[in-house]
């Protein structure tokens, strides 16, 4: 199954009669109208003839009906099949059909204003004259259907019954038996855990962007999201969680995270958010799910951070920010109220709760009146300790405990501080961002000079663990420099693009654009390592210390024979293929090996090149710099420098292009610049 977004056809199959008395081959529409025309859209077509699995066609059907992206009804006769089919995904899905047929246009009540696309007919198969219309037309009404997805409900069942939600397509799963398009998305969801556990980021993007469906790759999307979120890449991540929210636009938790993502980048004054916007997603989603204790706790941490921002000030002496921090005492009254109204909302959210507690403690420390008195605190510790103590989810246990070791900074002593906290991070798993998030806490606390005995007692454990974390976390770079250029030509090229002769020109070139970003060994170099520029960029990399990364798309032996023998000069360019790849300061991936096999009509080059790309992203979008050696033009074939080179200008401008026709006036006959 191919990795673009799937449309299921429902339509009759082989010869039947027609409106005009005339017998009908629906597979010439099929392959000749509906095939090419889908295709042209972006999406792979599948009929449900297609499916050879042994067992009911009718649990099959039913599953390609709910996960398809897309469902193209043929109702140019009246077929009871089609006719089901189309109520069946009327029924599960709200979105996501195009009506089409020939001759009259099908009289059925609750379609008769539905919008559908007339084909022509000639005989017994498309009207050749009108042939190449009717697929341009077909292709622009699939495309307009997926670009206005949520412009409204298409299916009459959900446009009349407003209230209605769409199945769970994870929980229907099992509904009949096991099916190829489940077996794959248990081998494709296997290595997106596999890239998760590893922290291969730029891997979790590649596999993401794979899923079979839309079903699944809406779901990658948003863990995709979550884990970059976790990394602290939180530009990249609020772009992966929309793009996840486009096809679940009801998930509640990419909802927070986008949100969460939101408030980080405008507390870095990144983006162009605003606390505001950040603020005022939170009540959209709150109006959806007025009682959600988790999404009330982001809106406290705002509040929180206002409240910080205002007297938290470098240099400041401890005195002179607890004087400031008591006179801002409407923030803190206002951070404390929010998430108390989070906690009461669901008394088992206890980090809701812990913030409640630890602000009113702080309220008391600062003098500031009308936050919290004694009972008050005595009443929601007990209730905060009950909770936590009976979290069952093993993915919250150490936020749990660490609410645990904030209730004994609150109230007990260094030692029972210490016990507290190195219970949490005992916990298998626990990541950077949790146990930055608890210091971060700790050290606010320091910062006003509360009960520093237990403050110092915590933070010595929490940055025992950070020092820990930091020093077996991987190295990053300073700065990723990114590279994609031409090949060196085979010998007989017919139009000469990168002769022999201009080797020295690119090489100079290659070199000089890496002076000038200073490239050194606190960077990172990714490349391929074909003949000509990789090899020239890899070469030059490698003599000024950069750290370098090569990935191929192929193993080795078949990547040579593809990408490296065949250029002028064949056995030369493979051994300095081999001396490149040997050297101390580069390491090799291979494709296969790291993402598995390439889904069946994907092009490896331009996986390749996504690879490199995403890889470089997730090490930080502002680090990226691509360097290109390219004339301008089209490739050879797929996954050229041109296809890079408009991904990479998807993300980021920071682009140094060597362009070839300027570079090798002399090396190139006139007719090739």
């Amino acid at each position: 199954m191919s990795t673009r977004p799937h449309a299921f056809i429902a339509m009759p199959f082989g010869r039947k009669p027609g409106p005009a008395g005339v017998d009908i081959d629906f597979n010439r529409i099929y392959k000749e109208l509906l095939v090419p025309a889908i295709e042209a859209a972006g999406l792979s077509p599948f009929r449900a003839d297609q499916e050879l699995n042994a067992g009911s066609i009718l649990q099959d059907m039913f599953q390609q009906l709910l996960v398809a992206d897309l469902v193209v009804a043929d109702l140019t006769i009246p077929n009871p099949n089609v006719w089901y089919e189309l109520g069946v995904r009327h029924a599960l899905r709200s979105r996501g059909v195009v009506l089409m047929f020939a001759g009259k246009s099908p009289s059925a009540f609750d379609l008769y204003t539905d919008r559908k696309l007339r084909y022509s007919l000639l005989g017994d198969g498309p009207d050749p004259a009108r042939l190449e219309h009717d697929r341009k037309a077909l292709t622009d009404m699939v495309r307009g259907t997926m670009a206005s997805w949520h412009e409204r409900k298409i299916s009459p069942v959900y446009y009349h019954l407003p209230n209605l939600q769409e199945p769970d397509w994870k929980s229907l799963r099992h509904a009949g038996g096991v099916k190829e398009l489940w077996d794959q998305h248990d081998r494709w969801l296997a290595k997106l855990e596999v890239a998760r556990e590893n922290q291969c980021l730029g891997d979790l993007l590649v596999l993401a962007d794979e899923g079979p469906v839309a079903a699944f790759r809406g779901e990658a999307w948003i863990c995709a999201g979550i884990t970059l979120r976790k990394s602290g890449q939180f530009a990249l991540a609020l772009e992966y969680l929309q793009k996840g929210l486009k096809l679940e636009p009801g998930h509640l938790a990419a909802r927070r995270e986008l949100g969460l993502c939101m408030q980080r980048l405008a507390s870095k004054n990144e983006s162009g958010f605003s606390t505001f916007q950040a603020r005022q997603h939170y009540i959209t989603v709150l109006a959806d799910h007025p009682k959600d204790a988790e999404t009330m706790a982001l809106c406290g941490r705002l509040d929180k951070d206002a409240w910080v921002a205002a007297w938290r000030r470098s240099g400041a002496s401890v005195e002179q920010q607890r004087i400031d921090a008591a006179y801002e005492d409407a923030l803190l009254r206002s951070a404390i109220g929010s998430y108390e109204r989070a906690y009461r909302s669901d008394p088992s959210h206890y980090f809701s709760g812990i913030n409640a507690l630890t602000l009113m403690h702080l309220a008391a420390h600062l003098g500031v009146q009308g936050a919290g008195d004694e009972h008050r605190r005595a009443v929601m510790a007990g209730a905060v300790r009950f909770a936590a103590e009976n979290e069952a989810d093993p993915k919250q246990r150490y936020w749990a405990l660490a609410s645990l070791g904030d209730l004994e900074v609150l109230a007990g002593t260094p030692e029972s501080v210490t016990s507290a906290y190195k219970e949490a991070l005992a916990v298998q798993g626990t990541d950077w961002f949790a146990v930055n998030s608890s210091r971060d806490q700790l050290k606010l606390l320091a910062d006003l000079g509360f009960r520093p005995q237990a403050v110092n007692a915590g933070l010595a454990v929490l940055d025992r663990k950070f020092g820990q974390m930091e020093r077996t976390a991987a190295w990053q770079p300073r700065q990723v420099l990114l590279f994609s250029g031409h090949m060196m030509d085979a010998p007989g090229r017919v139009t000469p693009r990168f002769p022999p002769s201009a080797e020295p020109l690119a090489a100079k070139a290659i070199a000089d654009a890496l002076d000038a970003l200073g490239a050194d060994s606190n960077d990172l170099a990714l490349c391929q390592a074909a003949a000509g520029g990789d090899l020239l960029f890899l070469e030059a990399c490698q003599q000024r210390s950069v750290n370098c990364q090569v990935m191929l798309p192929f193993p080795e032996p078949e990547f040579i024979q593809r990408s490296v023998r065949p250029s002028s000069g064949g056995q030369r360019w493979v051994d300095r293929f081999t001396a490149a790849v040997s050297h101390g300061n580069t390491t090799v991936k291979v494709m296969p090996v790291e993402l598995g096999e390439l889904p069946a009509g994907g092009d490896p080059f331009e996986r390749a090149n996504l690879w490199l790309l995403y890889t470089a992203l997730a090490l930080g979008v502002q680090k990226v710099r691509f360097i290109t050696l390219w004339n301008g033009g089209g490739g050879d074939g797929p996954g050229g420098t041109a296809h890079m080179l408009r991904e990479v200008e998807r993300h980021t401008g920071r682009v140094v292009r060597l362009d070839t026709r300027d570079l090798f006036k002399k090396a190139l006959p006139q007719q090739a610049q």
